[in-house]
């Protein structure tokens, strides 16, 4: 007799019923576990290790998922956040395309960290790509020095994403977050919205301010928060950004 084929497993950090930021509507938001970024303003450090989430199959979230889907209305659906659930691109894709055999819409909220244009990975991107309704793409900074201090990591990468994602037309939001001494200067912001505006498939642009509330999570767990002195950004500064960015939706 054959074995019988395993059932894929992603790893889950925990599952939100009724999310209104993360996505159009109301969301089933579904935060993964694994992450190769660290952002120095990261509030859930504990998403970082893989090993620690909690197992699930498709099936069993899908499962979990539509029972709120009375709330969700026209536009609400399925967001996958993290962590960085491009790490479990198989299961992510298998999620996704069960979601949309049930008229689900979809969502993936990614750093774009993951994404290259080469070998079987780039494949796999695409295939996820096809039953993505719409991509949260979240460029941290547009310096690519300053983005290496600030997470650990190019961006190089991460703008190629974008670029990606509108050669295929993909609906696209871009979400920035507001550090103070790190993001939040003129020069950067005018530089990264001269990048978006170089897009035609960016649906909105948001700004998240920094916030203080994940910094007992670093040294719960050890961790020396990169951050420590730092106050979240003013509402003059907000204001600022969001006049630079000129965020809000767009046609």
């Amino acid at each position: 007799m054959s074995e019988e084929k395993k059932e894929l497993t992603g790893y889950i950090h925990s599952l939100e019923s009724f999310g209104s930021v993360d996505g159009p509507g109301v969301r089933y938001v579904i935060f993964v576990s694994g992450c190769a970024m660290r952002c120095q303003f990261c509030h859930n450090p504990d998403t970082w290790d893989m090993k620690v989430g909690t197992p699930y199959t498709a099936d069993e979230l899908l499962k979990k998922a539509v029972r709120y889907k009375g709330y969700w209305g026209k536009e609400g659906g399925i967001t996958v956040s993290g962590g960085e659930p491009m790490l479990q691109i198989d299961f992510l894709t298998e999620l996704f395309r069960k979601a949309k055999a049930q008229g689900i819409h979809t969502t993936l909220d990614t750093s774009g960290n993951p994404f290259t244009r080469e070998g079987e990975r780039f494949e796999k991107i695409k295939k996820l790509l096809e039953v993505t309704d719409l991509v949260m793409l979240d460029i941290k900074h547009i310096d690519d020095e300053q983005h290496k201090i600030l997470t650990g990591q190019t961006n190089q990468n991460i703008l190629d994403m974008a670029r990606y994602l509108d050669e295929i037309g993909k609906p696209m939001w871009i979400r920035h977050v507001l550090v103070p001494e790190r993001s939040d200067k003129d020069e950067y912001l005018t530089r990264l919205d001269a990048f978006i505006r170089s897009l035609h498939n960016v649906q909105k642009v948001e700004v998240l301010p920094y916030h203080t509330l994940g910094a007992y999570k670093w040294k719960e767990l050890g961790y020396e928060y990169p951050l420590e002195g730092i106050d979240p950004p003013t509402q003059e500064r907000i204001k600022n950004a969001n006049q630079l960015l000129h965020t809000g939706a767009r046609v």
